[in-house]
């Protein structure tokens, strides 16, 4: 019987998680978006594809293992790191994963970093939306106990069925803040932006996505952190805050150093195949008008030609018109000549 808060469900006696089959429906649609958006960058869906290979597996390998590290009390043999079935991924070690495997194929491939991050970041906070949602079947990533009885309801706050969070005030059971819904929330938000930038600046700016998307999730996250009672910790520490705080610093200094300190260098060095494009169409208008103008050239030419003509025809006439009539004069003086030495004669 399919319940509200069901984990799984039974699909030819197997046992399918919801939250593995939201992550992969997440992972599904934002390779087909960085399809999409490929071309806006220069690149082609197929470079794209290629790059879901390289990043997608060591994006859950880092998942697994952030999560391992930061949750060692957890676990009492390394082989457990291995259990993936059992739970234990996190976002954070996933982005690095997976901004790893970009890494290894900008190598490989000879492409740049920063031109594929500005493509993959939409498609990854969009992930993140939607994988969230995960989250909600697994009952985690949730926040404090809300006892405010005006409070306990949907969205604002989920009712947790077996709360195992030390020190929590719920009894096992009860409604805690919902901040797994507000980060995705804020991660939609985000998308938004992201999505808007980057069709907005097509041509040059490389890295202003990727600086976004730090700047922006990880502000959210610092927030929501704040909220959550299953943070991972390092000592007293949030270890998501940490990192929020550090990847926010990272994309103000992508930002600052590109657009701030060395922006009329940067513009000249990349032009990606999208500008190349532009300044085609740009050429092919100027051609197209070229030969407007001289087609237009070429009649001027042809009615010079043609008023020449006509002006050497009527000279010709008139040469020969003059001929004949010097001619008639001619003869006619010939004749009256004639006319008179033979009276003379007479």
């Amino acid at each position: 019987m399919f319940g509200f808060y069901d984990k799984y469900f039974l699909l030819f006696g197997l046992r399918v998680t919801y939250y593995g089959l939201i992550i992969a429906i997440g992972m599904a649609i934002g390779v087909y978006l960085a399809c999409k958006n490929a071309k806006l960058r220069g690149f082609k869906s197929d470079d794209l594809v290629i790059v879901a290979c390289y990043a997608l597996p060591l994006a859950i390998i880092g998942a697994r293992v952030y999560y391992f590290l930061f949750s060692l009390d957890n676990y009492t043999s390394f082989w457990q790191i291995f259990e993936i079935w059992n739970g234990g991924l996190a976002i954070y070690g996933g982005v690095i994963g997976g901004a790893i495997g970009v890494g290894i194929y900008c190598l490989i491939h000879k492409k740049n970093f920063f031109d594929l991050a500005d493509v993959i970041v939409p498609s990854l906070i969009l992930g993140q939306v939607i994988g969230r949602w995960g989250n909600f079947f697994n009952q985690e990533a949730f926040g404090y106990f809300v006892d405010n009885p005006n409070m306990q309801w949907y969205p604002f706050a989920v009712f947790i069925e077996s709360c195992k969070q030390a020190g929590c005030i719920c009894g096992g059971s009860g409604w805690h803040l919902a901040t797994f819904f507000y980060e995705s929330i804020w991660n939609l938000a985000t998308f938004a932006v992201l999505m808007l930038l980057l069709r907005k600046f097509k041509y040059k700016q490389r890295g202003l996505i990727a600086s976004g998307y730090l700047v922006l999730y990880g502000s959210g996250r610092v927030w929501i952190e704040g909220l959550r009672m299953d943070s991972l910790m390092l000592g007293s520490i949030r270890v998501s805050q940490l990192l929020s705080i550090i990847l926010i610093l990272l994309g103000i200094a992508i930002f600052i150093t590109y657009f701030v300190l060395g922006k009329k260098g940067y513009n000249v060095y990349y032009k990606p195949l999208l500008e190349c494009n532009q300044q085609s169409k740009v050429s092919k208008r100027k051609l197209s008008k070229i030969k407007f103008n001289q087609e237009e050239q070429k009649l001027s030419l042809e009615e010079q030609n043609n008023l020449e003509e006509s002006t050497l025809n009527i000279s010709k006439i008139e040469t020969q018109t003059q001929n004949q009539i010097k001619e008639k004069k001619d003869s006619k003086s010939k004749k009256t000549k004639k006319n008179i030495d033979k009276n003379k004669k007479d």
